[in-house]
């Protein structure tokens, strides 16, 4: 027995011992490629593809005071270069010294894996000549001249998508080609139609489909209105024509919502949404918030890791309140307003829905509620999701996508989360696709509308009581953490706080409040029967409040920017009470103008220009961060802040957005919110006014076009 365990002994230390001496040496074939690299370049006269991966290393820049510590190379010369028997493969080396933590981008011949690499570098077998291929920063700006190895990491040559990935292609692909497929069939059965005499039934039904973003206007009257008219006229032959086209009309249907003939119209319309301009100014305000925060992603995205001159950029625009708009205020306020919208308008779709259903908040109500909501945003949501997944798998990315991969590689993992609308609930560094954090978010608020309007035809009294506990308790639990925590209120500081994210930022308890106003600003304009304001004075007041409340909670942002040090109360307060406070002055200003005191700034909160961009907004909220992903992902070398450079990259964003937000929501957005309408409009009359597109016809009108056409909320990434 003792010979066999001693004999078990020397096998098992014998086996460790090899186990290390592998992980501490490179490999031959590595080796060999890169002593043939060492010694070509070290030659009188050296070859091309040596002098090229040479050149392709990463070199110190200037400025390394401001920010430009980073050295990334050239990663497609570093490709170029075809040795004898290996080609050029980049790799980065993370590195510190000191607190200073930067990267080197690195040329090696690709039989070299990352644990070769590390090998490499650590024995000091990269040089040239007498000196170090990844030298140290100099003494004069490092005090300590020590280089501590991080990681490394290595960029692969080729493309490799894995099944999910392939997926996700097949996914996206499929959802649009089905509205294209439609689209083909649609137009073949009009120019059949064309060809006869006399329409068909057949055309006649397909003539019928609804428009939910706008209708086309014929002679000052709307197609709506002509089919009406029509229909009168026609008598009896209407209703034999509903009887024959009825038992067809599912796949008509299909065709007719998916077709691009139908998803195309009424998206450029600049038709009022509501007759006699209630809520004109809501499309105004949607818009401006999403520019502001898409300007603010623009400006911080780069900032991560991107910049040239991080710490010049820290001490221009942290410190100077006019760059507010640079980084979408103290921690993006607009989507506060944004919650506040979603909360007015999911209080005024539920009480038109109960008008229509006999004054009976039952069940299936909410249920049907719930699921238009789904409805509503999911396939475009899961559909910029795949697309997002299937990007990463087929691009060449640059030196500086490597911090971003991980964050999207969750969606292999986690993108379960995104489908049932959980992901706010996961650590933030879960979360797939990290900016629709605010989907979830913005779905588990909109779950307790019902709750909330049953309280209210309950009791007002309870309901008084449970709003103002709810308030009470979000205002409350912000507050807490900020000060347990010691959390910061400014952005962008609190990119580097992850507690600040994954026990604040996205979580609904700390963010119900503006939403819970807006379902008290919508309960009261949908039941109100006279104006609260009577004089000029007290609008005169309410405004000075309004703009005062906005000038101060951004200017205390500022002088509270540092992350406390130890449990602040004034952070505390600020935290719980500025989002909320944010929230009742957006309160004001859509109040001021419904009520015929908005002055020039309802002119133009309600300038018909906004009206097309409010449609593609949900679109744009998705698409905008993956242009930006996109730009830094590609970037072979740091980006130099100036507002000029900043003002550019903004504007082509944005640009880019709007593309491809108008081919994605009638590709894949509105199709999906048409496909059943025709059954939903039969039960439903909105108290709230004829919608533009909705059917308003005699018999009722279709209050899910109310919903679609208001509910356009929006939001951000990781820090937003």
């Amino acid at each position: 027995m003792a010979p066999c365990l001693v004999a078990f002994l020397l096998f098992a230390g014998c086996s460790a011992a090899l186990e290390n001496k592998q992980a501490t040496t490179v490999s031959r074939k590595c080796s060999e490629d890169t002593d043939t690299f060492l010694r070509e370049i070290n030659q009188d006269s050296p070859k091309e593809y040596a002098v090229l991966m040479y050149d392709a290393f990463g070199k110190m820049g200037s400025n390394v005071k401001g920010g430009n510590a980073n050295q990334p190379g050239l990663l497609q010369q570093c490709r170029s270069a075809h040795g004898p028997v290996f080609s050029g493969q980049y790799c980065q080396v993370f590195l510190r010294q000191e607190t200073l933590q930067y990267f080197v981008g690195i040329c090696l011949p690709d039989s070299c894996g990352e644990d070769d690499v590390k090998m490499l570098v650590l024995c000091g077998k990269l040089k040239f000549g007498p000196n170090s291929l990844i030298p140290p920063l100099p003494s004069i700006l490092v005090n300590d001249s020590t280089q501590e190895m991080i990681m490394t990491h290595c960029l692969s040559n080729t493309i490799a998508p894995d099944a999910s990935d392939v997926t996700c292609l097949f996914v996206c692909c499929a959802m649009v080609a089905i509205p294209l497929a439609a689209t083909l069939f649609t137009a073949m059965i009009g120019w059949q139609r064309s060809r006869e005499v006399r329409p068909t039934v057949e055309s006649a039904c397909l003539n019928a489909s609804l428009n939910l973003y706008g209708t086309m206007k014929i002679n000052g009257s709307s197609n709506s209105d002509s089919a009406s008219g029509s229909s009168e006229e026609n008598g009896n032959d209407s209703s034999k024509l509903s009887t024959v086209c009825f038992p067809r009309s599912g796949v008509l249907r299909c065709l007719d919502a998916f077709s691009l003939q139908t998803t195309s119209q009424g998206i450029f319309s600049t038709s009022s949404s509501v007759p006699g301009g209630g809520y004109s100014s809501l499309n105004g305000i949607r818009v401006l918030s999403l520019l502001w925060i898409i300007c603010g992603h623009s400006a911080q995205f780069p900032v991560i890791n991107n910049l040239d001159n991080y710490k010049d950029w820290k001490k221009i625009v942290e410190h100077n309140p006019l760059h507010v708009l640079t980084i979408s205020g103290p921690v993006f306020l607009a989507v506060d307003t944004f919650l506040l919208l979603g909360g007015l308008l999911s209080a005024r779709s539920l009480l038109g829905s109960i008008n229509g259903a006999e004054d009976k908040l039952s069940p299936r109500l909410v249920a049907t509620y719930l699921c238009r909501r789904i409805r509503r945003i999911q396939p475009l949501h899961l559909f910029v999701m795949c697309l997002t997944i299937g990007l990463i798998s087929v691009g060449h990315w640059g030196p500086y996508w490597f911090p971003f991969i991980d964050a999207m590689m969750d969606c292999k993992t986690y993108w379960w989360a995104n489908l049932l609308l959980i992901s706010n609930l996961l650590p933030v560094h879960e979360i797939c696709i990290p900016w629709t954090w605010y989907l979830s978010l913005d779905f588990q608020c909109y779950a307790t509308t019902p709750l909330l309007v049953y309280f209210y035809r309950l009791n007002r009294g309870v309901f008084l009581i449970v709003a103002g506990g709810l308030l009470l308790m979000t205002t409350v639990a912000s507050a807490v953490i900020t000060a347990l925590l010691q959390l910061p209120v400014f952005q962008p500081s609190t990119l580097t706080s992850e507690n600040y994210v994954l026990s604040y930022y996205v979580k609904p308890h700390t963010r119900y409040g503006p939403f819970l106003i807006g379902i008290l600003i919508g309960i009261y304009l949908t039941t109100k029967k006279d104006h609260l304001l009577k004089q000029r004075w007290q609008a005169a007041l309410g405004w000075f409040c309004c703009l005062s409340v906005m000038a101060s909670l951004v200017g205390l942002a500022f002088i509270l920017r540092e992350t406390p040090a130890h449990p602040s109360v004034s952070h505390a307060l600020y935290q719980g009470l500025h989002r909320q406070l944010w929230a009742l002055a957006v309160t004001w200003i859509i109040l001021a103008c419904e009520e015929g005191y908005g002055g020039f700034i309802k002119s133009l909160l309600s300038l018909r220009f906004w009206i097309p961009l409010s449609n593609i907004s949900y679109a744009c909220y998705l698409t905008h961060p993956v242009f930006i992903l996109l730009y830094i992902g590609l970037q072979e070398t740091p980006i130099h802040y100036t507002d000029i450079n900043f003002m550019y990259l903004f504007l082509g964003h944005l640009l880019l957005t709007l593309v491809a937000s108008y081919v994605f929501t009638v590709l894949v957005e509105k199709p999906y919110l048409l496909l059943k309408l025709g059954n939903e409009s039969k039960d439903s009359k909105d108290i709230l006014g004829p919608r533009r597109g909705c059917d308003n016809r005699k018999g009722g009108t279709n209050n899910l076009c109310a919903e679609l056409n208001l509910s356009r909320n929006v939001h951000s990434p990781r820090s937003n």
